[in-house]
């Protein structure tokens, strides 16, 4: 059992911004983005050495701002995209920017952590994503399957489509569209859908969750009042393309078929305050983690909802007389959705979770105090899934 014990990595300022390094396949990497008003800001490198159970950091000052927001490219392991708040005209404003790390600290290369701080190893900006006058950016998304050429911000009540040229050092605005209706419309969070040839953003604002079509721009479906109160979270099942998950203040999580939008497909009630992150398992999508303001961290088997409910479809041919009649009495049985294991290593609100892209059994979760938990699935259910 000892391989599942968490691993714990403090960082000195609060934080809220987690995203793996998800064009990095190989090594398990996380970037975490710092909130100090005091001091210069950081985005912490994470490397998990999974053999020997520790971690190794890396750290990259970020003297734009606060990080609310972080994402990584998909194609190029030494770009990412913050969102980060700056005072202007005594207002204080979210902007959002592309940066490259320095050349010497990408993946590979060895630096000892006490230089990790010198001055030398600032992020270089490369662009920023700047709407004329739109307002605060709440998110960055990348398309999934891309080449890390576009993007999504979404600022105030605008959707805006950003190709980035030559070698993402200039953003050039490709569309854009505004939410229609009364009051100030503001977008809360995006995602990107990996299907459809990568053509739906998912927004949501408020209580409602829209699909947007990148080619028009515009709006292809809607669920007014997906949560009882504001949407925190949004994420795409990667095996099933009409599937999205949401979570909300309203201490939910609930699953949807954007096909038809009256009612959810399925909804959980497991955390006692505001969820702020759910995810998908790239590669298993019954595994959901969710985290919440209750400081814990939930991972739950969402068998019955998954692209695989019954296991893994085998070949009748291959099976003896009794495995068959085995299997035909499990595929009658309902399967069960249930809580896989409560993480409870936090001690304040949990603002961020998220799977490795590296390694599909082992996720890390991120809480305002800036403690980093790195834990695995359970080697049980592993298994179980596996055979």
């Amino acid at each position: 059992m000892e391989d599942d014990a968490p691993v714990i990595y403090g960082l000195e300022f609060q934080a809220r911004a987690l995203t793996p390094q998800t064009a990095e396949t190989d090594a398990i990497r996380f970037l975490v983005g710092t909130q100090s008003l005091k001091y210069d800001n950081q985005v912490h490198v994470i490397d998990f050495d999974d053999e020997n159970n520790i971690i190794n950091k890396t750290v990259l000052l970020h003297q734009a701002g606060e990080i609310w927001h972080i994402s990584a490219s998909p194609a190029d392991r030494g770009v990412l995209a913050t969102c980060y708040s700056q005072a202007a005209d005594s207002k204080v404003v979210t902007c959002a920017a592309v940066w490259r790390m320095p050349a010497e600290l990408e993946p590979g290369s060895q630096e000892s952590p006490e230089d990790a701080a010198s001055p030398a190893h600032a992020l270089e900006l490369l662009c920023l994503l700047e709407p004329a006058a739109r307002g605060s950016t709440a998110c960055v998304a990348w398309e999934p399957a891309g080449d890390g050429k576009r993007v999504v911000s979404l600022a105030d009540s605008h959707i805006l489509l950003w190709d980035l040229e030559g070698s993402s050092s200039q953003a050039t605005l490709a569309s854009s569209a505004s939410l229609e209706g009364k009051g100030q419309l503001k977008f809360t969070t995006g995602r990107w859908s990996p299907h459809h040839n990568c053509s739906q953003v998912a927004t949501a604002n408020d209580t409602a969750i829209r699909g947007w079509d990148t080619r028009t721009m515009s709006q292809i479906y809607c669920i007014e009042s997906a949560h009882g109160q504001l949407v925190r979270d949004l994420d795409f099942n990667p095996n099933k393309q009409y599937y999205l998950a949401s979570c909300g203040d309203d201490c939910k999580v609930k699953f949807w078929d954007t096909r038809n939008v009256a009612e959810p497909v399925k909804t959980l009630e497991e955390h006692s305050h505001w969820v702020w992150n759910v995810r998908y398992n790239h590669s298993h999508d019954q595994l959901v983690l969710t985290g919440s303001s209750d400081s814990r961290v939930i991972l739950s088997n969402m068998v019955s909802i998954s692209s695989e409910p019954f296991g893994h479809l085998v070949d009748d041919d291959d099976l003896s007389d009794q495995e068959e009649r085995r299997l035909e009495e499990k595929s009658q049985e309902p399967p069960q959705d249930s809580v896989i294991a409560t993480y409870e290593e936090h001690e304040d609100s949990v603002y961020a979770v998220d799977w490795s892209s590296a390694d599909p059994w082992l996720f890390a979760s991120l809480s305002y105090d800036g403690r980093l938990v790195i834990n695995r699935v359970p080697r049980a259910l592993k298994y179980h899934i596996l055979l």
